[in-house]
Formats: C-alpha cells, sequence, structure tokens
C-alpha cells in the first residue's frame, strides 16, 4: 500500500468513526404522518468517502404535498344572500357561477356566522368563531375569551397548514380578521395574511374599500393609490392572482398552490363600471316585494328549494315596496341596479381565473369552492340606503331628495352607495332576516358551489346536506390526503371543530355529518340539531336606537325539520322541543366560549372599557413624519367630537409650495391641512355634504414656518359644530366656523397620510397629482383636549357597518 493510499484508508476510517459518533449511525425517518409541523428536516447519512470524487451527494429532497394533491382556490364574495346570485334563482346574472354548478355541485344548505370577520376566521381556521375568539369583527373585539378577535397560536389556519405541508400560498382582496392594535407600521405582523400562512398577499386590511380608489397593502408595505384609467380593484386584484397561479406554475410545475381570492364585492360601497349597472336599468321598478315573489318561484325551478317550501313574510320593521314614494322607488331601484351590476361584473373576474386555469391545464386538478357571501345581503343601509354610506353608519339617514341630485352618478368614483333594506331582504329571499342576524337563515345561509372534476365524478347536481362554514378546511384536509395537524410551531393544535363535507361529493344520498351547530352574533342566536332549530332575534342591525330587550326576555322560536325556510313557528305546540334546543344551545355555548352574551354597545366601542388594547391610550399628543400613511382610525390621535389643534413645521422652497400636510380620510368624510399655490388652508369635509375651508389670504414666503390649526369644539354632545382658528408663525391668518362634525368614523377605507393624500381626496382642490406635497415637512403634530363626548348607538352603527 503507498502513502496516498495510506493516508486516505486512516482519514477514511477516522471520519467514519466520527460520523458514526454525531449521526448514531441511525437510517433517517421519512416524511411520514405529518402531524407535527414544520415536517422535520431529514438529514443524510454520513458519507464515509474523503474525496467527493469518490462519492455521491445524496439528493436534496424539497418539501412537497402528497403526490397529486390538488391545487385550491377559494373565492369568497362578500355580503351575497342566498337569493342574489343567478345560480340560485336571483337577479343578478353570474353565468360563471351557472357554469361550474353545471359541470360540479350546488350546496343549498351551506351557512355562515352572519358576519364578516367571524366568517373569514372559521373558515380559515376550521374552528368556531368563537372558539378563535373572533365573536365579532375586530373593531369591537372586547377582553372576554372568544371575543379577543386574537387567533389564537393553537389554532393554525388552513394556509399555514398547506404551506407546512409543500403548498405554495398567496390571498388576494379583504382580510379583515387583523386586531386594530395590530394594524399600524409597528405591528407586530403575526396575524396580517402575512402571519396567518400567506406567502404573499395584495389587498386591504379592513372591512370595506373604495373600489376605484382603494387604500392597499402589498404583504405589509403601503401600496400608493393606483393611478390608472378606469382602474377597478375587484379587476385589480383578479389579474394579480392570475400572474401569481401562472408564475407559481412555470417554476415549480410539479407543486400545488393554494389561492385564497377575497373579494371586497358586493359590500358597499356599490362601485362598478356603468355599463354593468345598465343591464339592469329599469329591472327592478316593481321593487322587492315582487323581486322576492320571482326569486322563490326561480329557486324551485332550479330545485334549490324544495316544491312545498314556503315564502316567508317580510318583517314589519322593512317597509313595503307599494308604501315608498315615487322619489324613493326611484332611488331603491337605481341602487339596486347598482348592486346587481356589481354582482355580475364580479362574476365575470371569477371567471377570467377560471379561463387562466383552463388555459394553465390546472382547472380539472383544482378544488375552487366559490363562496357566495359570508353572510347574508347587508341591511346596513337602513330603510333609505344610502349614496354615502359613511353617512349612514355614522347615523346620518339620506332622504330620497338628498339621494336624487346623485343618481347618475350611482356607481362611480363620486358616490359611495348602498341600498335599502328592503333590497337585502329580497336578496337573501326566501328566508327571514339579513346579514348580522344569525338566529335566522337569512343571516346565514350562503351559496356554495364545488368544482373539481379530478375529484368529483358527479356534475351538475344538487347537495342538500346540511354544512357550515367550519367544515371547508376539513374538506380540504381530505382532499389533499392531508391530516389535521397536533402539532405546530410546537404549539399543540385545538382539535377541527367543522366536519369534511367530502363524502357527500359522489352520493346525493347520503346522510349529513354535520348535525348540530350553535349560531351567535349580537346576542342574535340559534342551535340547528338534526333537522331542528330553535332560534330568537334579539337585535336589529339597523335599528340602533332602539332599546335591546333583556336576554332573558328574548322570545324563542322553533322550527321543524320540515320546514326548510324556517316560515312555521310551532313553539308553542312544541314547548318540550324548544327547551330540549335551548338547553342544548347553552351546552354549546359553553362549550365553544360564547358566554357571557354581549350586546353591550358604547362599551364594545371603547377600548379601555372593552378591556381590547389601545395603541394611543393616555396619550393626548402625538407626531407623525413625512412618509408615514395608511394609518387607520385605531393608530391615529382620535381628534373627534373634542377641541384639538394640528401643527405643521414645514419649509417652502423658492417656487412656493403646494399638496397635503395631513389628511384624514378622503372624499366621503375627513379633514386635511394644505398648500395651494402656497397659501394655507384648512379644508373640513362633512360627508361629502358640506366643504368648509379656513384659508389664509396670502401664500407663505420661501422657507420655514409654523401652521397652526386650531378648532375650538361647542360640546354639548357628538357630531357639534365648532370654530377653526388657522395661524401661520403664531399670527392668526384665517378662520372658518363648521356647523356640524363627524361623530364616529371619518372613513372605513381611507386613511391618514402625511404629504399626500392616497385614496379618494379629502378635497378637489389640488393642484398636484394626489395631492403630493411640494415642499418639505419636518412634522406634524394633533393635540387633543379633553371635552370628548361618546354615543352608544352611533358608535356601534359605524363600528359595526365595517364588516
Amino acid at each position: 500500500m503507498n502513502r496516498r493510499k495510506l493516508l486516505l484508508t486512516t482519514a477514511r476510517g477516522a471520519l467514519l468513526t466520527a460520523l458514526g459518533t454525531i449521526t448514531g449511525a441511525k437510517a433517517q425517518t421519512p416524511i411520514d404522518s405529518r402531524t407535527a409541523l414544520p415536517i422535520p428536516q431529514q438529514k443524510s447519512k454520513g458519507v464515509t468517502a474523503l474525496d467527493a470524487r469518490d462519492a455521491r451527494a445524496p439528493t436534496i429532497q424539497p418539501l412537497r404535498a402528497p403526490q397529486g394533491a390538488p391545487n385550491v382556490v377559494i373565492v369568497l364574495l362578500d355580503d351575497m344572500g342566498f337569493g342574489a346570485s343567478s345560480a340560485y334563482g336571483g337577479p343578478c346574472n353570474m353565468p360563471v357561477a351557472e357554469q361550474l354548478a353545471k359541470d360540479g355541485l350546488t350546496y343549498t344548505r351551506f351557512h355562515t356566522t352572519a358576519l364578516c370577520s367571524p366568517t373569514r376566521q372559521a373558515l380559515l381556521t376550521g374552528r368556531n368563531h368563537h372558539s378563535v375568539n373572533m365573536a365579532s369583527i375586530t373593531e369591537l373585539a372586547t377582553g372576554f375569551p372568544g371575543y379577543t378577535s386574537v387567533r389564537p397560536d393553537s389554532a393554525a389556519t388552513i394556509a399555514q397548514v398547506l404551506k407546512l405541508n409543500g403548498y405554495n400560498t398567496a390571498a388576494f382582496g379583504k382580510m379583515h380578521q387583523t386586531p386594530v392594535w395590530e394594524t399600524s407600521a409597528s405591528g407586530p405582523f403575526d396575524r396580517w395574511p402575512t402571519g396567518d400562512g400567506f406567502e404573499r398577499f395584495y389587498g386591504f386590511v379592513g372591512g370595506e374599500t373604495n373600489q376605484w380608489q382603494p387604500t392597499l397593502f402589498n404583504g405589509t408595505e403601503p401600496v400608493p393609490t393606483p393611478d390608472e384609467p378606469n382602474y377597478h380593484f375587484s379587476e385589480d386584484m383578479t389579474t394579480r392572482a392570475i400572474a401569481y397561479m401562472r408564475e407559481q406554475k412555470t417554476m415549480t410545475p410539479d407543486k400545488p398552490f393554494f389561492a385564497y381570492v377575497s373579494y371586497g364585492a358586493v359590500h358597499a360601497p356599490f362601485h362598478v363600471p356603468k355599463s354593468y349597472m345598465e343591464k339592469y336599468r329599469g329591472k327592478f321598478d316593481a321593487g322587492w316585494d315582487q323581486q322576492r315573489e320571482q326569486i322563490f318561484a326561480r329557486q324551485k325551478q332550479l330545485g334549490v328549494i324544495p316544491q312545498d317550501a314556503r315564502l316567508t313574510e317580510r318583517p314589519q320593521e322593512i317597509p313595503a315596496w307599494d308604501s315608498l314614494s315615487a322619489d324613493e322607488k326611484r332611488v331603491a331601484a337605481r341602487l339596486m341596479e347598482a348592486y346587481a351590476g356589481f354582482a355580475d361584473h364580479t362574476d365575470v373576474q371569477v371567471g377570467r381565473i377560471v379561463d387562466a386555469l383552463q388555459a394553465m391545464g390546472q382547472a380539472d386538478n383544482t378544488l375552487f369552492l366559490y363562496i357566495l357571501g359570508d353572510n347574508g345581503a347587508s341591511g346596513e343601509g337602513g330603510p333609505q340606503g344610502a349614496f354615502n354610506e359613511l353617512a349612514a353608519l355614522n347615523g346620518i339617514v339620506q332622504s330620497a331628495s338628498q339621494i336624487l341630485p346623485h343618481l347618475d352618478e350611482i356607481g362611480g368614483p363620486m358616490t359611495y352607495p348602498h341600498y335599502p333594506v328592503g333590497w337585502a331582504h329580497a336578496m337573501d329571499t326566501p328566508y327571514q332576516w339579513t346579514k348580522q342576524v344569525a338566529s335566522h337563515w337569512g343571516g346565514t345561509r350562503n351559496g356554495m358551489i364545488v368544482h373539481w372534476p379530478a375529484g368529483i365524478k358527479a356534475k351538475g347536481e344538487l347537495r342538500q346536506q346540511f354544512c357550515h362554514v367550519i367544515d371547508v378546511v376539513p374538506t380540504i384536509l381530505e382532499a389533499t390526503k392531508l391530516p389535521a395537524p397536533e402539532f405546530v410551531d410546537g404549539i399543540q393544535q385545538q382539535p377541527i371543530e367543522g366536519t369534511s363535507f367530502a363524502y357527500s361529493f359522489d352520493d346525493a344520498k347520503a346522510a349529513e355529518r354535520h348535525t348540530t351547530q350553535y349560531f351567535e352574533m349580537f346576542v342574535n342566536r340559534g342551535i340547528y340539531h338534526e333537522g331542528w332549530t330553535a332560534c330568537t332575534r334579539h337585535s336589529i342591525p339597523w335599528l340602533l336606537n332602539t332599546k335591546l330587550p333583556k336576554i332573558e326576555d328574548d322570545v324563542w322560536e322553533l322550527y321543524a325539520p320540515d320546514d326548510w325556510t324556517q316560515a312555521n313557528n310551532i313553539a308553542a305546540q312544541n314547548p318540550a322541543k324548544l327547551k330540549e334546543l335551548q338547553q342544548l344551545f347553552l351546552l354549546e355555548g359553553a362549550k365553544y366560549n360564547v358566554f357571557p352574551l354581549d350586546d353591550r354597545r358604547i362599551e364594545r366601542a371603547i377600548p379601555a372599557l372593552a378591556g381590547r388594547p389601545d395603541l394611543l391610550a393616555g396619550r393626548t399628543s402625538q407626531t407623525l413624519y413625512p412618509g408615514m400613511s395608511h394609518m387607520n382610525e385605531n393608530t391615529v390621535l382620535d381628534i373627534k367630537n373634542k377641541s384639538h389643534v394640528v401643527t405643521a413645521e414645514i419649509t417652502v422652497p423658492d417656487d412656493k409650495a403646494s399638496g397635503a400636510i395631513i389628511v384624514q380620510g378622503g372624499r366621503f368624510g375627513g379633514w386635511g391641512l394644505y398648500l395651494k399655490s402656497g397659501v394655507p388652508a384648512h379644508c373640513y369635509n362633512f360627508f361629502g355634504f358640506d366643504h368648509v375651508y379656513a384659508r389664509a389670504t396670502q401664500p407663505l414666503a420661501p422657507g420655514k414656518h409654523t401652521i397652526r390649526y386650531e378648532f375650538k369644539y361647542d360640546g354639548g354632545g357628538v357630531g357639534k359644530g365648532g370654530v377653526g382658528t388657522l395661524s401661520v408663525d403664531g399670527q392668526k391668518v384665517g378662520e372658518a366656523r363648521v356647523l356640524r362634525t363627524v361623530p364616529f368614523i371619518f372613513s372605513a377605507d381611507d386613511f391618514t397620510d402625511i404629504g399626500i393624500d392616497n385614496g379618494a381626496p379629502v378635497t378637489e382642490d389640488y393642484e398636484t397629482p394626489f395631492g403630493r406635497f411640494t415642499g418639505e415637512i419636518s412634522w406634524v403634530r394633533l393635540d387633543i383636549g379633553k371635552d370628548a363626548f361618546v354615543d352608544a348607538a352611533g358608535e356601534e352603527a359605524a363600528l359595526a357597518g365595517r364588516a
């Protein structure tokens, strides 16, 4: 043996001994049950060769989903009732939904929670909304278990589970699950979409958005307001979703993706290209009562309700169409045309996704769930409807005479419309009530269409098994051949509370497996058990000044298994059965953190009383700096209903300066401090009804200046007036009296910006695009006084309407 071989042999033996010590000479286990996530990386066996030429390198195995696992696409619409889509007999033309139903399955007893954030949290976790702390919208969180809005680490989302099992994941559109005190630039971002398991996110964080000029985030980074002619957010997010899917399949064709496409449509504002509205001109002139009858007849023809089903009566709290004046009918019909066009336009966007999947060759092995609503249609527009929904959310009713001058603008960027509650009730045909009313099917029964040619043999069939939104996660897990994880990131997981409905895919007659389900929202509550339902309505969304009954005085109703629509209350005839179901509700409620029931209004609107964190608790001053933007009202000092001062230090260049210094809100309510041709001005925008300006008369000289706007509030309640004084370098330069102010919320989607006015502008007075400031801003400071007032009913109205 020559010297080189001897050295190599000796070294190889030493290396083998060392590797044996390090590795324990044990074979590595392959990916097995996937019940503990993330799946541990596989360690290679030790290599004994000293020279790489004498050995074969082990293959690096990227993490992949089970062989043949399908792509998953969830399309979720907002505020669409059971009876709205043409796929379920409704007046809104949605041919894509109809075609997917023709090629797939139509579920006729699918249920949500009756409100936005709770449905979405339940959808993505497979647990009841109280189990994952989302009893209501994030803005109404309290300290009670079940109500905090903080998703527990023990309830990983389906996005987390799929990502950790080898999927790519992305979300587009509306996300309304982030606790409000975590929505600032400081995060934390654990419960933003990117922290919820989505590798990519493009959309808005909140309850609603202006479709023409939205306030968006890419991941956690603010996105400047799009500056494109004919821009529409539904189209934009669809384009980005398609681009993502194409890119993902180009790069990793063997890797499945999960795309969650959550449209802001058809939640108010009803923003839609005019051509879509015009398709419906005149089609709703006969009114909502006749429309309910027409929808009901078509539903029987389609088979989505039984032939013996009864049409429920219109509640007395909703006016009859014939009781309206001619002007009220004209306004109401046009607002419904906007809603129908909005739904039609959204379905076209879904069709673009379907077409893209087909062109990519991915449609067959994509589990595609088209969920037509996260709750029932919304009655939050009130009896009259609105051309500015934000005014309605602040308790300001708009009459037909106020809306008529804006009728030709409805649907466009100069309005923020919502229809009257009568149309919401019609869109929930054949059921009682609307969104927020979880006690009845009008609030919770939504359409769902499932399409998966590679996994479902049946086509064009109905499925009548009872299903709930918490059933979606276990269904996806079964379809992808993945177990529900027992541990995620070292945290033991809560049991999945839903039941997979995959058993029904190819068996229309299969006995339903989800046999018991509670419902609760704003103390409207009910229980479903083996066909029976017991329920009680406690509150009505659009009657916020009505005194609520004591919880123990609520009147319960009882409906038999053969009463598909909850039309015949038999509580008086069967008190024993009612008592049995009431007791079952108590047991289920205790099990899932429903108690204590909470119908409080003022307390839930105020963080300190509700028991949730408040970024600005105890602060009376806040300094903001250039570049800060997209700051929602939970992250900025509240100047409403109190005296306050806005102070800014700026530098004017030699050629004057123009643009926004600070703005809050937008076209449909807000305020701003700005320069026009160097002249300081303050605009107070009262929901677009009034624009009050305090202006100087002379432009500022070049150099550094301190601009101050001091508002002295009149007091005496909320939404009162006051006097605003504008000064420069300590000298008064302008003054204006504001007769009325925004009481509760400037905007649900237009936020505070420094040096620019993103979204829809507070004033049309700017000389630069988006009011971009052409000087230099050193800082802006807000200071508030102590004469603050709160009103329970109005605050509740503003917050609940964000859902």
